[in-house]
């Protein structure tokens, strides 16, 4: 367990908010050494401690029972219980047997929320996600869902791709002020580029499968951003909103 997360306990009990037991509770099953069995999975408890991001569940491929177990493994053990990628059909019945799960549809993400929500350090400041088209919004929306579950303050700029770089213009106030700013884009993957020439902030751009054949399913706008002319882009898979939350919420932390 987090020293964040142990002082929000602490301040939960002191205020009357939570038990005795359920600190006790919550401090046992965070020391579990090797985390949670089940016969089809092993929950890593520990990886909060030793990488500063916890386990997340990837729906691709699992059953909805499946990630339903590992939702609650997770929330019994005190983390972050969030799963991606779940289709409409998987979280129909995900939905069912755990009726306090929220369903983020846009994002594909499913999150079950801790009894005591970890109060966010005053020292973080805010990740940005900006999303170029209307096409991008499913990726941009997991980046944004992800840094919100991990406590991050986060500021959504939609449609401002370059067709239209009008549009960018009247948010690079705010997107100066973030700590680190998430791009996320289809086509030719040109907005991370036309970003970092104006921002001076750390941009993690995001290529998108969204496209016309020569798009090769991302693989375009994957190239554009690898070679961004502006400094300080980085550049993280085809749809992977994911992974870019991650980079930017471990930013944040610093």
């Amino acid at each position: 367990m987090d020293r964040d997360t142990l002082l929000s306990l602490l301040e939960a009990l002191q205020q009357g908010a939570i038990s005795q037991d359920q600190v006790l509770h919550r401090i046992q099953a965070a020391a579990a050494p090797h985390g949670a069995k089940l016969d089809f999975a092993h929950l890593d408890v520990d990886r909060q401690q030793r990488t500063g991001l916890p386990e997340f569940v990837f729906g691709q491929g699992k059953t909805a029972e499946q990630i339903a177990l590992l939702l609650q493994g997770l929330h019994d053990a005190g983390q972050v219980a969030l799963a991606t990628r779940v289709d409409d059909a998987k979280a129909e019945l995900i939905r069912a047997a755990l009726p306090s799960v929220v369903d983020h549809r846009v994002a594909r993400i499913m999150v079950l929320p801790a009894a005591v929500e970890p109060t966010p350090p005053d020292t973080l400041g805010i990740v940005a996600v900006v999303c170029a088209g209307t096409s991008d919004l499913p990726v941009a929306e997991e980046a944004a869902v992800v840094l919100e579950a991990l406590g991050h303050p986060v500021l959504r700029v939609r449609d401002v791709g370059v067709a239209g770089i009008h549009r960018l213009m009247g948010h690079l106030g705010s997107l100066r002020d973030a700590r680190a700013v998430i791009v996320v884009a289809g086509m030719e993957g040109a907005l991370p580029s036309v970003v970092a020439g104006l921002v001076g902030r750390p941009v993690i751009g995001v290529p998108t499968s969204v496209g016309y054949g020569v798009a090769f399913g991302g693989v375009a706008a994957m190239l554009g951003m690898l070679n961004a002319c502006a400094p300080g882009v980085s550049v993280v898979n085809i749809d992977n909103g994911f992974g870019a939350a991650c980079q930017a919420a471990l930013i944040n932390k610093r």
